[in-house]
């Protein structure tokens, strides 16, 4: 079966998330001997902080084959995988050809060579990982995989998500970054909207966002047309604009939105 040596990870939301469930899948198989092959999966819980960049699960295996099960389970909804998940306890089989749960997973696993199995699950800090083993010849898995394996996905998960919260953390330093460094340009567009429209500073960043959304472009990029500009040619877009956003205040009228400026 399965080359032991052999480690693919796949679709991972980030390398260090790939590496570690490559790394948990490894050494689960390492410790059980009575194991053919091992996979590794984690995804943010339903009611967890952050989700990963695309949303969807990371998983590794320690063979394409495994690989395979595992993307038949997460896309059917049905096998050791999502029922360990949803109980929060171990799932298994000690014979799947004599096992009448899952059809499609039992179909996928019995065509690999796989008789028995059994799926882990584990939680930390909004990260639900699973470990999953998987023997050539029908028996009880989950007594072998009990013990140092349990040790190792507690360890593992821990450090998943400790790692999956700092990358997190770094997203919003950089998203404050982006933020300070493009809120003098936004000053500056409300100086100049202020200075044609005779209104408050509250007043034109309003309207600076609600052109923002309604025109689908980011305030930032709306901000460095009205700077680079400096508001030459806009006077009538932003009193139009004026008019239509906020139709109650002092300037009222009735002209047409005649679209965001430049």
């Amino acid at each position: 079966m399965p080359d032991r040596s052999h480690s693919r990870p796949c679709q991972p939301d980030a390398p260090s998330l790939g590496r570690g469930l490559a790394d948990l899948a490894e050494q689960a198989l390492a410790h059980t001997p009575t194991g053919c092959g091992a996979a590794a999966t984690a995804m943010a819980a339903p009611d967890g902080p952050g989700t990963t960049a695309d949303g969807g699960p990371a998983t590794a295996a320690t063979h394409p084959d495994l690989s395979s099960l595992v993307s038949v389970q997460l896309s059917a909804g049905e096998g050791p995988i999502p029922d360990a998940q949803q109980g929060g306890c171990p799932v298994g089989a000690d014979d799947l050809l004599r096992e009448t749960r899952w059809p499609a997973f039992r179909a996928w696993a019995l065509d690999a060579g796989i008789r028995s199995t059994v799926t882990l699950p584990f939680a930390c800090d909004g990260l639900e990982v699973t470990v999953s083993l998987y023997g050539l010849r029908p028996g009880p898995l989950a007594e072998a995989a009990r013990g140092t394996t349990e040790l190792l996905g507690d360890l593992a998960t821990e450090s998943l998500a400790r790692d999956r919260l700092y990358r997190d953390a770094l997203a919003q330093v950089d998203q404050l970054d982006a933020a300070l460094r493009s809120r003098p340009v936004v000053d500056q567009a409300c100086g100049i909207v202020m200075h044609v429209l005779g209104c408050d500073p509250d007043e034109a960043f309003d309207l600076l966002r609600r052109t923002s959304q309604r025109s689908n472009r980011k305030l930032i990029e709306l901000a460095g047309t009205v700077v680079r500009t400096r508001g030459r040619g806009l006077e009538k877009n932003l009193i139009a604009l004026d008019r239509s956003a906020a139709p109650g205040r002092g300037r009222r009228g009735s002209a047409p939105d005649p679209g965001p400026p430049g």
